[in-house]
């Protein structure tokens, strides 16, 4: 299959993208979302226990990078006087 073009619009406060029939997936399918760059990756969750699980060890990583150190004072940066830049 080629590429389909098709533009965003607008849904409420969101912006919206109708997937062509032959992209789609069934109606009530339960899908993530991952922006990689440009690009928007759809993925069907085939279970919903799964996507549970995936969540639950996502949560279980951060937590086990614990919490955020109080942030140091930075050096003061020396910006030479010069001619034009200030």
């Amino acid at each position: 299959m080629g590429k389909i073009e098709t533009k965003t619009f607008k849904s409420g406060n969101s912006v919206a993208v109708r997937l062509p029939k032959e992209l789609g997936f069934p109606a009530d399918t339960a899908v993530t979302l991952e922006k990689v760059g440009d690009t928007i990756r759809i993925t069907a969750i085939d279970d919903a226990e799964e996507g549970k699980k995936r969540i639950a060890r996502l949560i279980a990583a951060l937590e086990a990078i614990g919490p955020v150190e109080e942030i140091g004072e930075r050096l003061p940066i020396d910006i030479p006087e010069r001619r034009g830049l200030i």
